[in-house]
Formats: C-alpha cells, sequence, structure tokens
C-alpha cells in the first residue's frame, strides 16, 4: 500500500505521459533537455576524475621519490656495516612499495571510470550529432563539450 506521496507522484507521472503524448515536440524538448543535463554532469564528473588522477599521479612521484631515498639510506648503512639499520630500512621500502602498488591500482580504476564516462559522452555527442536541434544555445553546449574532449583525449594520450 503506497503512501499519499507515491499516489501523487503516480498520478502525476501519468498527467506528465499523457501531456508529453499529446505535445510530441515537448517530448523532444524534454528529451534533448535531459541528454543536456546529463552531458553536463559527465563534463563534471569527467574534471573531477581528472583532478583525482592528477593528484594520484603526484603522490606516485613523491612515493618514488620517497623509494630512491630509502633506497640511498639502505646502500649507505649497508656501507657503514649497519646491518640492523638497513633491514629496518628494507622493511620501510617493502612498505612504500606495496602503498604504491595501490596507489597505481586506484590510478587504473580513475582511468576506467574515465574511460565510462568518455565512452557515455561520445555516445551523447553522436545521439545529439544525428537529431535536428535548430537550438543556438544547444549547438553551443555541443560544440563545447566536443572541445573538452579533444582536449581531454590529447592531454590522456600524451
Amino acid at each position: 500500500m503506497g503512501t499519499w506521496f507515491d499516489d501523487l507522484e503516480a498520478r502525476l507521472n501519468q498527467q506528465l505521459e499523457a501531456f508529453l503524448q499529446a505535445n510530441p515536440a515537448q517530448q523532444t524538448r524534454l528529451e534533448q533537455q535531459q541528454a543536456r543535463d546529463r552531458q553536463e554532469q559527465l563534463n563534471r564528473s569527467r574534471l573531477q576524475l581528472q583532478q583525482q588522477a592528477e593528484q594520484q599521479r603526484q603522490t606516485l612521484l613523491e612515493l618514488a621519490a620517497e623509494i630512491r631515498q630509502w633506497q640511498g639510506r639502505i646502500a649507505k648503512a649497508q656501507a657503514a656495516g649497519a646491518s640492523d639499520l638497513a633491514a629496518k630500512a628494507e622493511a620501510h621500502v617493502a612498505q612504500l612499495l606495496v602503498q604504491g602498488r595501490q596507489r597505481w591500482q586506484q590510478l587504473a580504476e580513475l582511468g576506467a571510470r574515465f574511460a565510462a564516462v568518455e565512452a557515455e559522452l561520445e555516445q551523447l555527442n553522436s545521439r545529439a550529432a544525428s537529431q535536428p536541434t535548430g537550438s543556438l544555445e544547444h549547438d553551443w553546449a555541443s560544440f563545447e563539450a566536443e572541445q573538452e574532449l579533444r582536449e581531454l583525449k590529447r592531454r590522456h594520450n600524451h
């Protein structure tokens, strides 16, 4: 048994469907607006994923520098005959390497999510290109999204 809110929502959905069936142009506009909204959401997600990936890359670079530093310390301790200190440093390097593998995995996951967002954006763009729009605002939004996509692809490939 539904609540009054569920009943109201169902009734409003029925009225909307009836209106859209009676007004196909409004249905098209609604679909176009939903596609634009989804495209904006995907663009925001893409930007956020890029920022996260850049943070992961920076962390990996810092981690690599720290590993190199500790490897030098290991060599120095071994050369001085401080085998206990060298062993502790080796254990620390092993922990850093585990962290590095985890960071690489996280970066790979971000890459997969980015690829999925990019694929959905391409699909939306190709769908929008196949539909007549007539709207300058829509055409401009598509142009900007396509330009951003090209720039992201260019950055991703470098």
